[in-house]
């Protein structure tokens, strides 16, 4: 059976490709660079070699070339421009376009060959901030639209998360650890989405902290432990579903009265659930932040 995604609706294209729908359809109809084909009931919808050209025209559209241009260059000749050009200057819009197919597609090698291409010239760490970070978003987006299955999500999440752990393990194998500082990272009951998190503990670990990595679905007591083998702990935590919106501040309650009554400990937290309670209300020892990046800058 073929489950790959090979048909989009215009809506589709503008949330994978960030150019608008009305855009699309001038640069269908003055410049013949895109040709929607229609179904039995004559509703328009393009195919995934019409997507493809369209991140290739996009990509080759933000690195100068005219609209006007590009639709007199031969249509085969399009994706090696765009490989050139991707090559000799800012390769991250190709790298994130490149991963999209590979989810569309399910195709393990095309990410493997973007990734292996993309560590020639990069450390993992410029990968991370870049591309994964951005791609994350995007990924989050294109399933909240409907534009991509769980099933896409899943595939290339689990790819990214292989590399992180990769990495990771690189630095561990190798790691002294010189701080009294002990970060423990978890997510909370039923909260599933890691990879944020995992790659807060990539960049700890990089900076030579010590961190413990509990993953998904951590009871609350089942931190209270922790607490018994480490003077200074800082809680991470990253709330992107749970807890729920109207059960946030009974959690946050039950970890102040349970863990942030020692002395010397914190929790920072992140995630987009927290826009659903007032941040500057939150008890003493508990940060919030908007992003990994601001996280990490605050070490």
């Amino acid at each position: 059976m073929n489950n790959i995604k090979n048909t989009f609706s215009i809506k589709d294209l503008e949330n994978l490709t960030g150019i608008k729908a009305h855009t699309i359809r001038i640069w269908e109809k003055r410049y013949n660079l895109l040709e929607p084909k229609r179904t039995d009931t004559n509703i328009r919808y393009y195919d995934l070699e019409s997507f493809q050209k369209l991140l290739n025209v996009s990509y080759l559209n933000n690195n100068g070339y005219k609209i006007s241009k590009i639709a007199t260059i031969d249509e085969h000749e399009i994706p090696q421009l765009v490989k050139k050009i991707a090559v000799e200057t800012n390769t991250e819009s190709h790298a994130i376009n490149a991963f999209k197919l590979a989810m569309l597609n399910f195709d393990q090698g095309m990410f493997y060959k973007t990734y292996e291409s993309l560590l020639e010239e990069k450390a993992f760490e410029e990968i991370f901030y870049t591309i994964f970070i951005p791609l994350l978003t995007e990924i989050g987006l294109l399933w909240q639209t409907g534009t991509i299955t769980p099933a896409h999500e899943h595939f290339i999440s689990m790819l990214i998360r292989q590399k992180i752990l990769i990495s990771t393990e690189k630095i561990q194998s190798k790691q002294i650890n010189k701080s009294t500082k002990t970060f423990v990272l978890y997510l909370p009951d039923n909260e599933i989405h890691e990879i944020g998190l995992m790659l807060i503990n990539h960049q700890l670990v990089s900076k030579g902290y010590h961190s413990i990595f509990l993953g998904q679905s951590v009871p609350i007591e089942s931190l209270v432990e922790i607490q018994n083998y480490y003077d200074e702990i800082t809680y991470i935590s990253y709330f992107t579903v749970k807890p729920k919106k109207e059960k946030l501040l009974k959690y946050i309650e039950k970890f102040d009265s349970l863990l942030l009554k020692k002395p010397s400990t914190n929790f920072w937290v992140l995630g987009q659930m927290l826009n659903h309670i007032d941040t500057d209300q939150l008890p003493k020892g508990i940060t919030t932040f908007k992003s990994i990046e601001n996280l990490i800058k605050e070490l």
